[in-house]
């Protein structure tokens, strides 16, 4: 017999820290060789944590919503070689056994434990947890059964029963959530919102942002890509995003201006030579930045596709440590949401963030006289650390340069 312990595992490139948002286990659990043994979020991604031994759990040594360095201590195994030798030898017998006994009432009372996550998922959108059917250990409700019950139902409002609404008050009482109707709400900040916000507080605290704007005209790539997105559409089978012509532009200039693919550490400026597009994409209640890698070498469509790819991903949370790894450099899409200018933060530990706000037509003065064209604002934060106004004034130049000389002629799809 040999007691193991299970430590926070480092879940992204910077990343230093998880928020535990549900344990799966209890203590005197059974558990085989890669179970899941907790959910954790980082402001990267959020991750299960798998048993790397066979055992039984003897110790829980962190809380949920409590937050933990890489490295610390979760909890403890015992260990069986012998037992896990049977189990490996006989599993028809214990697939057996499964089936034909009867639920325990411990774990059958795990199905009521819920986590805060899950809690304030159901509160918001007034779910009675009673009817959902939960897919983690012992029938556990997790965050992702709320999500795909949300998916599936498409619920916006509900009409909650007395009985239903005096339950989700309790819940409140106990997640610490407290409702007075005439003056205000009072919701704890855990889960992904308080990593988000570590991670936000650091960057503004160590990195010295300084901003800057272009306005770039696209009226030629509007007409471009709205002559091949319908095309596009029914030959791929997914969307031909201004964005990908947008990363594809930034790429490009990266490559021209490799200080801006870039990260400070310390005593020294790292030169990233590959060129990784963190990208912001997200569902309903939550926002990821996942990575496309070696964008510099992919056309028009292999962007498109990816960008696709993680945002369904995204959507359906199935976004993996890997899909957030490597980021060089940051562009995000705020004029998805109708944005025309914007700063943002960057994202720690590199050098810049680019936003692309919404193409908005406008009067704009050619050769004296006035016309209509499509235009969009290019946004910049930067790390004064490692940059000036200078080599970012001639990046944003090239970029500029690029997407107003877009066309059938000059910048292929395929």
């Amino acid at each position: 017999m040999t007691v193991k312990t299970v430590t926070m595992p480092q879940l992204g490139e910077s990343v230093t820290e998880g928020t535990i948002s549900q344990w799966l286990i209890n203590v005197g659990d059974s558990i085989e060789k890669y179970q899941p043994l907790l959910e954790v979020m980082t402001d990267k991604v959020n991750a299960e944590v798998p048993a790397l031994y066979s055992g039984e759990i003897v110790e829980l040594l962190a809380t949920e919503d409590q937050t933990v360095n890489v490295g610390t201590p979760l909890c403890l195994i015992k260990t069986f070689e012998k037992q896990e030798e049977v189990a490996v030898s006989a599993p028809s017998e214990v697939v057996k056994e499964s089936e034909t006994t009867e639920e325990k009432p411990e774990q059958s009372s795990m199905k009521k434990r819920y986590s805060p996550a899950v809690l304030t998922l159901a509160h918001e959108h007034g779910i009675n947890l009673d009817t959902i059917k939960g897919t983690g250990l012992a029938g556990r409700i997790t965050r992702k059964d709320i999500q795909n019950y949300l998916n599936t139902n498409q619920v916006t409002t509900t009409e909650v029963t007395e009985s239903e609404a005096h339950n989700t008050e309790q819940a409140n009482q106990e997640m610490g959530i407290y409702t007075n109707q005439s003056t205000k709400r009072e919701i704890p900040v855990t889960g992904i919102r308080k990593a988000i916000a570590t991670n936000m507080v650091r960057a503004k605290t160590e990195i010295p942002h300084a901003w800057m704007m272009i306005e770039v005209d696209v009226t030629d790539l509007v007409s471009y890509r709205n002559a091949e997105k319908d095309k596009f559409k029914e030959e791929e089978g997914y969307n031909l995003s201004y964005f990908a012509f947008f990363l594809n532009a930034v790429a490009k200039a990266l490559k021209k201006f490799p200080e801006l693919n870039s990260s400070w550490q310390g005593d020294k400026i790292v030169q990233h030579k590959d060129i990784n597009l963190s990208v912001a994409v997200g569902n309903e209640t939550e926002l990821y930045v996942p990575v496309i890698h070696h964008v510099d070498e992919k056309s028009i469509k292999g962007i498109a596709k990816e960008v696709n790819e993680l945002a369904y991903k995204a959507k359906h949370g199935k976004l993996t440590q890997k899909d957030m790894e490597g980021g060089t450099f940051t562009v995000n899409n705020t004029g998805t949401f109708g944005s025309v200018q914007s700063m943002g933060v960057i994202n720690y530990p590199q050098a810049a963030i680019l936003q692309v706000e919404s193409i908005v037509k406008k009067p704009v003065i050619i050769n004296d006289m006035f016309a209509a064209r499509d235009m969009v604002n290019l946004c910049l934060s930067l790390d004064h650390r490692v940059l000036d106004g200078v080599i970012c004034g001639r990046f944003m130049s090239h970029v500029k340069e690029i997407l107003e000389n877009i066309s059938g002629k000059t910048t292929p799809i395929y």
